[in-house]
């Protein structure tokens, strides 16, 4: 292993419920509701893709561009008011960079990147930070993690992705890099997402340099 790739909400910052709230009150202000799939397919998405799913098929009389915009602000200020890390997170980041060369690869916007990570004081510690609206296709895609492996100039086979959602770990196995899960208890992947992974831990405490050097 020569290096590493994180995902940003699930795995750095607890934010699915963050998100799903903030969608689901701007989806009802407009007089509608979440289909019964909407919250598990935009888990991973671009911000293009889930703010054309609001717009198109839950009936969000906006253009996704407007849709994008609205939301977006509405993440924004509450990151600056109340940044969700989860325990362990900026410890786990700054422990694996010591060893390796650390990218981010989110489906967040750029906007709410650049905001997370000058909040949590990691601006200066990944060596490549990319977001799904910065690659053609969002997760479960594998764009963005084949985007930022070729950034670090190294190849996937010899990369591990720390992932949490079902999309993100459909994203960075079908990029080719060694997977590890850590599970988010409220939005738990599904079972043959889980399946992809060379590694699952139960908490940030448990990846370490050790665990990344033996997954190959």
């Amino acid at each position: 292993m020569r290096a590493v790739v994180f995902d940003l909400d699930g795995v750095i910052i607890d934010t699915e419920e963050v998100w799903e709230e903030v969608r689901r009150g701007y989806v009802a202000e407009h007089g509608r509701e979440f289909l019964p799939d909407s919250q598990t397919r935009m888990m991973g998405m671009s911000t293009g893709e889930w703010s054309t799913h609001l717009s198109a098929e839950v009936g969000v009389p906006r253009t996704p561009e407007q849709v994008a915009a609205d939301v977006l602000a509405r993440m924004a200020e509450r990151y600056r008011s109340a940044l969700p890390l989860i325990p362990g997170s900026v410890d786990a980041v700054r422990r694996l960079a010591e060893r390796f060369p650390v990218a981010l690869a989110s489906s967040s916007a750029r906007i709410l990147i650049d905001q997370v990570l000058e909040t949590a004081g990691l601006a200066g510690t990944f060596r490549v930070t990319l977001s799904t609206e910065e690659v053609p296709r969002g997760k479960p895609a594998p764009d963005v993690y084949l985007a930022a492996v070729e950034r670090l100039g190294l190849t996937p086979e010899v990369c591990a992705a720390v992932e949490d959602s079902s999309n993100g770990l459909r994203s960075a196995a079908a990029a080719g890099l060694a997977v590890i899960a850590v599970p988010h208890g409220v939005y738990p992947p599904a079972d043959d997402a889980l399946a992809l992974a060379a590694l699952v831990i139960n908490g940030l405490d448990e990846l370490t340099v050790e665990a990344v050097e033996k997954l190959r």
